[in-house]
């Protein structure tokens, strides 16, 4: 077996046994791109000598999917797939895992009306709401891993030979997920012990709200009544824990609806649906979003925002240090599962019922009441920088530094 075999398979450990981890009898979901059907069959040979009852692999192409937006008939695009929608729904209700392998062309849909793309997820989010409910309050395990795809190799590292570059981003995913480390699994145990200690701190705390200065920021953000702030690893409702996603570096809570008054400026571009969104800001009034501006992507971004009412608002607040391991090495991955672990970031649209205290219990009219948004999207955008100052402020209007000059400050 080569060193990169090797490596490979380890990859494909790390994502059962500690992303997913899947547990003996146990359905498992795997929704990936078919050009990662290699690494797809080692994470179903894993699976399955982990103890897994059932593994399901559901194939997509952007390839295809491109040809769909381009040629299909306009009903298809308002059509819910309630045959998916009824399918995923029950698998989540019998205790599935869903584990995604992505693999994404940051401009695989570029030229797309953005008008099809949103009409098209707001069609599937409506129609997946109940099994989203399922993963936003961690009813069941889920996580997402990442393969390279020649495309997306290409936009990372243009300034390699070409015939360089995919072997470059597999080096640079494997150290996101701690693979050059002797023992990748206690490497991963000992980080989320770290990730665990953030968290407590901020608990501790109990912030009334967060106050952002930098470049082209100046934003605060309230936080609810008995928020809580989550790590990198979750506890499903059957006490198993499972990562989310791999690579993590953030600490994270929900805001206060109505809580964000300000502006905010991207420090990095965000890859959504297909197509980068580039240079924007987007400014806030009582948590509604009441204007954006983007350099790049400006009709996209404009269209996620429209997707329902929920899209105005923010669903997500994440901590990470701009000294993290996917920030010091300098790459841009245009792709947020590795871009929001490099730098502070929000989130548009729905909150995480975990995030606050008994919030697993609560339905979607009695998050709401408690202060936490419900949209059919949730969409992470970055906006941390070495220039960024976070403050904490208590209940009593008394602050203090929370992150400093994009780092920790305790």
């Amino acid at each position: 077996m080569s060193p990169f075999e090797a490596k490979l398979n380890k990859y494909a450990e790390l994502a059962v046994k500690i992303g997913i981890n899947v547990q003996p009898g146990q359905t498992l979901v795997i929704n990936a791109p078919v050009s990662t059907a290699e690494f797809v069959r080692l994470i179903a040979e894993q699976a399955y000598e982990t103890g897994a009852g059932n593994v399901i692999v559901n194939w997509s192409d952007e390839r295809i999917t491109r040809l769909k937006f381009e040629h299909a008939a306009d009903e298809v695009f308002s059509t819910p797939p309630k045959w998916l929608a009824g399918e995923w729904t029950e698998l989540a209700e019998q205790g599935a895992a869903f584990l995604s392998v992505i693999a994404e062309d940051p401009d695989a849909l570029n030229g797309i009306d953005p008008a099809r793309i949103s009409l098209n997820q707001k069609t599937r989010g409506a129609a997946l709401e109940k099994y989203r409910e399922f993963i936003l309050s961690e009813r069941v395990s889920w996580s997402i891993v990442a393969v390279p795809s020649k495309a997306w190799a290409d936009k990372v590292f243009p300034q390699l030979p070409s015939e360089d570059r995919v072997d470059a981003l597999w080096d640079a995913i494997f150290k996101t997920v701690r693979l050059d480390r002797e023992d990748p699994v206690a490497a991963w145990q000992d980080h989320l012990l770290t990730l665990e200690a953030k968290a407590d701190v901020l608990n501790a705390k109990k912030y009334k709200k967060l106050r952002y200065e930098a470049p082209g920021t100046d934003l605060t953000i309230e936080l609810p009544e008995g928020h809580l702030w989550a790590r990198g690893d979750s506890t499903n409702e059957k006490g198993v824990k499972f990562v989310a996603n791999m690579p993590t570096e953030e600490v994270f809570t929900a805001p206060l609806k109505t809580g964000v008054n300000g502006t905010v400026r991207s420090t990095k571009p965000l890859s959504h649906s297909g197509n980068i969104i580039d240079n924007f800001s987007i400014t806030f009034e009582n948590g509604r979003i009441i204007s954006v501006q983007a350099e790049v992507g400006q009709e996209s971004l404009e269209h996620l925002i429209e997707i329902d009412e929920g899209a105005k608002y923010l669903g997500e607040v994440a901590l990470v240090p701009h000294h993290s391991p996917i920030s010091d090495s300098n790459i841009l991955y245009y792709n947020t599962l590795f871009d929001e672990n490099a730098s502070n970031h929000l989130a548009i649209g729905a909150a995480y019922s975990f995030c606050l205290v008994d919030g697993k219990m609560l339905n979607q009219d009695q998050l709401r009441e408690r202060g936490l948004n419900t949209s059919l999207t949730h969409v992470d955008f970055m906006i941390g920088s070495a220039d960024m100052n976070i403050y904490g402020i208590a209940a009593d209007g008394s602050e203090e530094p929370v992150f400093l000059k994009g780092n920790w400050a305790f």
